[in-house]
């Protein structure tokens, strides 16, 4: 057997890929394009890849291929009817990411909610050192206790987001952007609803007709302005110039982001101006990654190749 990594380099270069080896010969390139997955794959009977597009053009020499598999949960990048129609099949994982994800949502809301850009300055620009009192009240904060949560998208990480905000003593209310997700633990409430009452709002559904764009000026001008908004969905979810003036007018209090429309970030991106970390905070979609949820990932796809043969 033949297993081909297309772009070996989005899993990480510290997780132990040696499992694979023991199936039979092993190819990683650390990035592919279209062409050169087309002459990449000719003789593979497996192929691994996380964003290259799998489609005619790129697996078409691929007289071998057996399986494609995502290292990845969604599989917009895979043309599904023609996998079909060749007999290929094609695996994703689900649920490896649930844990990382949650705890990066809170490291990044705390991140904003406590001011923690300003006071880390205030000391390491040595102000404190100088001051009267033993305690610096320039920037005020509250306690998460008794603040409403909002949660766009109420899947596994939805749910387990909402469950941890439960424990900081937060009442979660939530939006089903498919209408059709139900969670009685928790109060469903319309779009607009959820917009108006909650301190924080954190989006954790996927890209869909349904939720492109959702996050637009009309919703924040919609929003508290002492509230935070947080995307750990996709990128395209938020409107990024609307975002960008929404911050600059003080219509919310302050955004941190995962995603992007464009990743790596694009350099007409309308965020790059905003320069305050106590009102913005983007990360390189990092979310997913601890070295745990990437080890559960490529061992799950490990299991999965091993099962299919």
């Amino acid at each position: 057997m033949k297993i081909v990594f297309l772009d070996a380099k989005s899993i990480g270069e510290d997780i132990d890929l040696s499992g694979y080896e023991t199936l039979g010969e092993v190819v990683k390139y650390d990035f592919s394009t279209t062409e050169e997955a087309r002459e990449r794959v000719t003789d593979a009977d497996v192929i691994i890849l996380n964003k290259v597009l799998i489609n005619e053009k790129s697996i078409g020499n691929a007289k071998n291929l057996k399986l494609v598999c995502v290292t990845a949960t969604g599989t917009n990048n895979l043309d599904k009817e023609y996998l079909e129609k060749r007999g290929i099949a094609w695996r994703n994982v689900a649920g490896y990411s649930t844990e990382t994800v949650a705890q990066h949502t809170f490291a990044m809301m705390f991140y904003l909610l406590e001011h923690l850009p300003y006071y880390d300055e205030y000391v390491k620009s040595e102000k404190y050192v100088a001051d009267r009192l033993f305690t610096h009240f320039d920037k005020k904060f509250s306690e998460l206790a008794g603040k409403t949560w909002g949660i766009i998208g109420m899947g596994a990480i939805g749910r387990r987001v909402a469950e941890i905000a439960r424990m900081f003593g937060c009442n979660v209310i939530y939006y089903s952007t498919s209408g059709k997700n139900n969670q009685p633990e928790y109060q469903r409430v319309e779009f607009e609803q959820l917009l108006e009452n909650s301190d924080i709002v954190s989006v954790h559904a996927p890209l869909t007709p349904e939720t492109e764009g959702l996050m637009d000026k009309h919703a924040f001008a919609k929003m508290k302005k002492s509230a935070i908004f947080l995307n750990l969905g996709r990128g395209p979810i938020v409107s990024e110039q609307d975002l960008a003036d929404a911050l600059r007018t003080g219509e919310i209090r302050g955004a941190a982001l995962d995603v992007l429309c464009v990743e790596p970030m694009s350099k007409d991106n309308p965020l790059r101006e905003i320069k305050d970390s106590d009102k913005l905070l983007i990360t390189p979609h990092i979310a997913w990654a601890s070295v745990e949820a990437r080890t559960r990932l490529m061992e799950t796809i490990l299991e999965q190749i091993k099962e299919f043969f």
